[in-house]
């Protein structure tokens, strides 16, 4: 991921080893990793069971939050491709019932959103 990518809040892609290293406490019993993104501090990660959200919080960023959604409580999902003239894709995911979507995410260019779609729309639609 380019530095102004990052600055710019952008998701590039991590690797499943990377993840598995860090996050792999996370998981549960036949619970793997299929995806994840890293923003500046954040990380997202589709498994074949959830979504978990990691968010570092604090200027030291010594407390992190992480939370789990599971694919059965999103009620519809958006991907919008970048431009020619834009930097960054978006991901936008609806928790439930909400008017607005619950989770809003940037990529950079580097990743492939449409494989972000294909992964939400297989646990998702089931």
């Amino acid at each position: 991921m380019g530095i102004f990518s990052a600055i710019l809040g952008n998701a590039g892609s991590v690797s499943q080893e990377d993840l598995i290293k860090k996050y792999g406490q996370l998981l549960t019993a036949n619970e793997e990793i299929e995806m994840g993104f890293k923003l500046i501090r954040d990380t997202f990660i589709f498994t074949n069971k959830r979504l978990i959200l990691v968010d570092v919080q604090g200027i030291t960023g010594s407390k992190t939050e992480y939370k789990s959604i599971g694919y059965k409580s999103i009620t519809r999902f958006s991907v919008e491709t970048a431009g020619t003239f834009d930097l960054d894709a978006e991901l936008k995911i609806w928790i439930s019932s909400e008017q607005h979507p619950s989770i809003v995410k940037q990529f950079n260019k580097s990743v492939n959103v449409y494989e972000v779609q294909k992964i939400l729309a297989f646990h998702v639609l089931g």
